[in-house]
């Protein structure tokens, strides 16, 4: 036909490429391999969520959603007022008992998961130099590379110090690289250190001091394991918000939710903290991302943030997670795997393979290994946060990891490690 334009490579070349990356990856190879979600002859120890089903002695699950119609109509950008306020007062009798400045509903925002509340974040960043640390959650580096107004700037954590955060050293980094603001997750994905306590204090106190934002991912606050010897009253919960001295003056950003605190991935419901004009900005920012959370989620989620339930939840988790942990610890010692450090939070171990015989002691090699044994890992380059692939090194400093998630129930987790056992006994 005359005046048709062939579209194939032109149509091609209107969209860029974007990769698969981290979990998302892991899991097509997976696929490939025969994986789906419903076969219980695979042992999935690379997924990013919790056992979601019954528990003993945790609250009751939701079972259904209850509709009207004025849930037909699209909520606020923000999020319901009612579930803002829930949030804010969570926060506030949990870490700001006799503190003079306390959350409103003004300093929450509601979104529709971690990820579209974190997306929020970056898209309303300036032009700034923002830091972020390695090893870090897989899912930041296209996050940080899709948004072009600011720089990421990677801050190594060394794994003979066990993938700490040295506070000591912050102030250093901040001033010397021109840094506007820090990202990170913590508990930390993938190594389960934890920043609390006093160090939680420094680190707060080093970004109030030189005017940079905190931005924080705390995803896993409820995943945090006390020493057996050590008595708390109440569950060990961590909380940059607890170190806040200003709500509305402090450069303290919080993103958490329901998706593993609560153990309800599929809601997809998180919400943000921040000072309130901070807050402004982020909700516009939904407003042309993402439109706004779900309006009856929202609805059935109020119940869920009532402090006496989340701190049920929270205990529970922290009782039978801490025994998942020592189980893998305690497995892999035995497979000769090294861990540089045990993981105190969150439901990961970052493993090293560098004493592992031959091929697997590559992250990627090993992973290709378990799948052959229906097991999936996630290799450790993929933590190797790396937007743009700006970095030319021709190597990953942690090609020689894996992660390995305790999150599914107990029995996939423990077909999962004999397969593993029996494929490194099989190269020795």
């Amino acid at each position: 036909m005359t005046g048709h334009i062939a579209t194939g490579d032109a149509f091609d070349q209107a969209f860029r490429t974007v990769p698969r990356t981290g979990v998302i990856f892991v899991m097509a190879e997976a696929r490939d391999r025969g994986f789906d979600y419903g076969n219980k002859n695979w042992a999935n120890l690379g997924q990013g969520a919790p056992e979601v089903g019954v528990l003993p002695d945790a609250p009751a699950r939701l079972q259904q959603l209850d509709l009207d119609p004025s849930m037909f109509e699209y909520g606020p950008v923000g999020g319901l007022l009612e579930l803002r306020e829930a949030v804010a007062e969570l926060y506030n009798e949990r870490y700001r008992r006799g503190m003079g400045s306390r959350y409103t509903a003004q300093n929450v925002a509601i979104s529709g998961g971690g990820r579209a509340g974190l997306t929020r974040v970056a898209a309303s960043l300036g032009p700034i130099h923002l830091g972020h640390f390695l090893p870090d959650y897989t899912a930041y580096e296209e996050l940080l590379e899709t948004f072009r107004g600011f720089v990421p700037i990677p801050i190594l954590l060394d794994s003979e110090n066990g993938f700490q955060l040295c506070i000591e050293d912050l102030s250093r980094e901040i001033l010397g690289k021109g840094l506007s603001a820090l990202l990170l997750s913590n508990p930390c994905n993938p190594t389960g250190q934890v920043v609390y306590g006093s160090a939680l204090d420094q680190l707060v106190g080093v970004c109030r001091q030189l005017n940079c934002a905190l931005l924080v991912d705390e995803f896993y606050s409820h995943y945090v394991y006390p020493d057996q010897h050590t008595v708390v009253e109440e569950p060990l919960v961590v909380s940059a918000a607890r170190h806040v001295e200003d709500v509305d003056r402090d450069p303290v950003v919080i993103v958490d939710g329901l998706t593993k605190n609560w153990r309800y991935p599929g809601l997809r419901l998180s919400w943000t903290l921040a000072p309130r004009k901070i807050i402004e900005r982020i909700t516009s920012a939904g407003s042309f991302l993402d439109g706004g959370p779900s309006h009856p989620v929202q609805r059935a989620a109020l119940p869920l943030i009532d402090r006496g339930l989340a701190d049920r939840e929270a205990r529970v988790i922290q009782s039978l997670f801490r025994s998942k942990r020592d189980l893998v610890l305690d497995r892999l010692a035995e497979m000769g795997v090294q861990v540089p450090v045990a993981p105190e939070g969150a439901f990961y171990v970052f493993a090293d393979l560098s004493g592992l015989p031959g091929s697997l002691s590559d992250g990627m090699e090993f992973f290709r290994a378990a799948l052959d044994r229906q097991v999936i890992v996630v290799p450790g380059e993929f933590f190797d946060v790396n937007p743009g692939q700006r970095r030319r090194s021709s190597a990953s400093l942690l090609k020689g990891f894996v992660r390995l998630s305790y999150g599914p129930e107990l029995q996939t987790l423990e077909r999962g490690l004999d397969r593993l056992s029996a494929l490194i006994a099989g190269h020795r």
